[in-house]
């Protein structure tokens, strides 16, 4: 398996291991991490974290484009964060694209002071799905959300505690004894919890939402931004 799973006390400690892509998210590794999350059996709370020196830097190329990929990718991310359970993310040096989603989707952040969180899917001709940027704008505010969607600027982990969207700066020490805290408390609270914060956040897309973001995957914008990166250039979009 591309994760490395361990238990300490009734914490489920999941672990990205692809450090030789810097954790890049192919499909395998999101059917992993799914698998794991679903699994999780009688864990009271599950810390997810990556080897190496990044969480995770975003989405594979070889495979980003697919459909397989996109629909593993966000049937893990949905296994995140409907599972009953609380889950953390303790996210160290970048959490890019797809390791940003990973982060989003789980029900508490803890990251290490130097990490560093971008969405830079502008500069590709790529998108994240909508249920991606309301949940960044639900937790970072409408500001900061649209600043990094819109300028690909990256965030550090300073700012995005300061905004809401990191819970704690620490270590993955700090994040396991956090993990450790909600494992001991009231696990039908918790999982009350988990329900009513998603239900609050009520999320809907609108078809209109829906085709813009499939014309993106569509369009030869992609196909030029995916070869701009491969050559190493300024990507010359057309908006086509």
């Amino acid at each position: 398996m591309s994760v490395d799973l361990s238990t300490v006390g009734e914490v489920l400690h999941i672990s990205l291991d692809r450090a030789e892509r810097r954790n890049a998210l192919d499909i395998q590794h999101c059917r992993d991490l799914e698998q794991a999350v679903r699994n999780a059996g009688d864990s009271r709370a599950i810390l997810l974290s990556g080897v190496g020196p990044s969480f995770c830097s975003g989405a594979d190329f070889d495979v980003v484009t697919t459909v397989e990929f996109r629909t593993a990718l966000y049937s893990m991310l949905d296994a995140i964060t409907n599972c009953p359970v609380p889950t953390i993310v303790y996210a160290h040096g970048h959490a890019i694209g797809g390791g940003l989603q990973l982060a989003l989707a789980a029900d508490l952040r803890v990251a290490h002071p130097e990490t560093v969180f971008a969405v830079p899917t502008a500069r590709i001709g790529l998108a994240v799905d909508p249920w991606t940027i309301t949940r960044l704008i639900h937790l970072a505010g409408g500001g900061p959300a649209r600043s990094m969607l819109l300028t690909c600027d990256s965030l550090d982990a300073e700012r995005g505690y300061q905004l809401g969207l990191i819970d704690r700066l620490g270590n993955s020490d700090d994040a396991m004894e956090l993990a450790a805290h909600i494992s001991r408390l009231a696990p039908l609270t918790m999982r009350y919890i988990k329900q009513a914060a998603n239900e609050s956040f009520d999320f809907v897309s609108t078809p209109e939402v829906r085709a813009s973001f499939e014309a993106c995957w569509s369009s030869n914008d992609m196909q030029e931004g995916l070869r701009a990166r491969i050559e190493k250039r300024p990507a010359r979009f057309e908006g086509s």
